[in-house]
């Protein structure tokens, strides 16, 4: 019996043992075969959608921009030269000075421009003294030449020798005029208001008329140029892009090589007739305000001068532009479904923190901005209004 029992035990053992490895018994605790099936369907079922924020396209109005170097230079310069020679006898300001429109700057010595005035002055009274004395004989001439009493020779010479008299009167007036614009050019003015820079005599030097030499420089600094090239080309798409250049007065500067910007615009106010044949370019000039006098001439400076204007231009933020190792342009795209795709685009300029797009979107086109390393090809999202920040 106990054989029995035995030989009965070994065989269910080696059965259960057979049906086991074979897979057709299934062990409660090891999950069996339903189980195993069960496994990879769990490990492959779709979370929830991720949420992205999105761009919606729509039209704006930009202005494309280009910036040029250039150098300032005065709105107004005035180099004072001497108009007669003489001797400086004073220096009446202050180097470094502001001075006004008028004021006297140096004083020439004056002594022998006034004895020249006193001289023409005393020629002048002597030329009408000459005119008197002649206009009561040829009006007592006029009369006795009718009854014989003088001959025409001697009326004659009467007539040529007032109006010669007269003619001297008029030379004396000319110059007693001179004398006394030699005189009072002993007194140098400055011709503008504005700041003087250093003189370049001193009291006791002698200076001459129309010396090559300035005696000092008054510079307004109230406004300021700004002197930039461009090509000629690019000038000819400037004047095509906007309706009329000279009137924009959207011209923004940056200071230094720093691009320190400066707070106020400038207004565009002509472009050079003439092109550089060496170089090609056209000289621009355009003016900018400065109360401030922080903008000293000779600086050098760069000018964003508006190019051109497009009223419905496409524009994503710079965030959701990808650059690909190729050097091509990509964005991510949600349709309808909230499916995202790749789609490759072309951008033209950086306007602030967008990218101009030139070709691969539509008005409408929805383009991520914010969840990018989130997403993968014809992934399902949940979508949100991207948000710009106030600083951007």
């Amino acid at each position: 019996m106990k054989q029995f029992l035995l030989g009965f035990v070994t065989a269910v053992i080696v059965g259960g043992a057979y049906l086991f490895f074979s897979g057709q018994l299934s062990l409660p605790w090891a999950g069996g075969e339903k189980a195993q099936a069960q496994a990879p369907q769990a490990h492959g079922q779709a979370g929830p959608p991720v949420e992205v924020a999105v761009y919606t396209v729509k039209p704006q109005e930009v202005v494309f921009t280009k910036d040029l170097a250039g150098r300032t230079s005065a709105y107004q310069v005035a180099e004072i030269r001497p108009q007669v020679t003489g001797i400086i006898l004073k220096r009446m300001f202050t180097q470094g000075s502001l001075v006004k429109k008028g004021q006297q700057l140096y004083q020439i010595d004056p002594s022998t421009y006034e004895a020249a005035y006193e001289s023409a002055a005393a020629s002048l009274v002597r030329a009408q003294a000459d005119v008197k004395a002649e206009e009561p004989k040829l009006e007592r001439y006029s009369r006795l030449v009718k009854v014989g009493g003088v001959s025409h020779q001697v009326y004659d010479d009467t007539v040529a020798a007032l109006a010669q008299a007269k003619a001297d009167v008029a030379v004396a007036k000319a110059n007693l005029a001179t004398a006394k614009i030699n005189l009072d050019y002993t007194k140098v003015f400055s011709p503008i208001s504005g700041r003087i820079g250093k003189s370049s005599v001193t009291e006791g030097a002698l200076v001459t008329a129309n010396q090559t030499t300035a005696l000092a420089v008054v510079q307004n600094l109230d406004q300021i140029y700004v002197d930039v090239n461009q090509s000629s080309e690019e000038l000819m798409a400037l004047k095509k892009g906007m309706n009329n250049p000279e009137d924009n007065s959207m011209v923004s500067l940056f200071i230094g090589k720093e691009g320190t910007p400066y707070d106020m615009p400038g207004k565009l106010l002509f472009s050079d007739a003439t092109v550089d044949q060496s170089t090609g370019m056209v000289q621009l000039r355009i003016l900018f305000p400065n109360p401030a006098k922080e903008l000293l001439p000779g600086l050098f400076v760069r000018a964003r001068v508006a190019q051109s204007r497009q009223e419905k231009a496409i524009m994503v933020p710079q965030q959701a532009v990808i650059r690909n190792a190729d050097g091509s342009v990509s964005v991510w795209v949600v349709d309808k479904e909230n499916i995202v795709k790749y789609q490759s685009v072309q951008v033209i300029q950086a306007v602030k923190d967008q990218w101009v797009v030139s070709s691969g979107l539509v008005l409408g086109d929805r383009v991520v901005v914010q969840g990018l390393q989130k997403i993968r090809p014809q992934a399902k999202v949940s979508t949100v209004e991207y948000k710009a920040s106030a600083n951007s």
